[in-house]
């Protein structure tokens, strides 16, 4: 199944240790850019917290609890996709993404969510997938509103991010409103 090639310049790697170096890069770099709506980048400090993360990734697979994705954009590692977990008994997941800073606005996010997507609905045949983003953050919240999720409340509060609340958009999909 693995690599998922989405067009020539973009695909999918199961994320693995190998990649742990170059993902460490990725995320350093993109560090202020990231932090403003990931709340993990202060703790992530060298490529051994990366290699860590990618441990418990390895561990989310091997449980049957969804997978993590290295995104690749003509050969350069730009960014992360995965389910947060899988809800077996209600045939659910979420999803979360980031993006490097000089990746975005070329659609890949879209591209690469609407392969998760797919795969939860055709392939685990999953009933529902989520997607939440700050209410403030337009190019997360892009993302379900290109892929035609619905927009189905606010959390507020939801999230810490180092010394402020934020709250959450909370987009859905069923599987009877996929179109694929």
């Amino acid at each position: 199944m693995f690599p998922i090639r989405i067009s020539e310049d973009l695909a999918l790697e199961l994320l693995e240790e190998r990649h742990a170096d170059e993902l460490f890069v990725v995320t350093d770099v993109n560090r202020e850019h990231l932090r403003r709506w990931l709340p993990w980048l202060d703790a992530t400090r060298g490529a051994g917290d990366t290699r860590a993360f990618i441990r418990t990734t390895r561990k989310q697979l091997l449980d049957n609890n969804g997978f993590q994705t290295a995104i690749r954009y003509r050969g350069d590692l730009v960014g992360m996709v995965g389910h947060h977990s899988i809800s077996w008994g209600n045939r659910s997941t979420s999803l979360g993404y980031w993006l490097a800073e000089s990746a975005q606005g070329r659609g890949l996010m879209t591209e690469a969510c609407r392969i998760y997507v797919r795969h939860a609905f055709e392939t685990l045949k999953l009933n529902r997938v989520e997607i939440r983003c700050a209410v403030e953050n337009v190019k997360s919240r892009a993302i379900p509103d290109r892929l035609a999720f619905r927009r189905e409340g606010t959390i507020r509060q939801a999230e810490w991010l180092y010394d402020h609340f934020v709250d959450h958009l909370v987009y859905g999909m069923v599987a009877s409103e996929w179109e694929g």
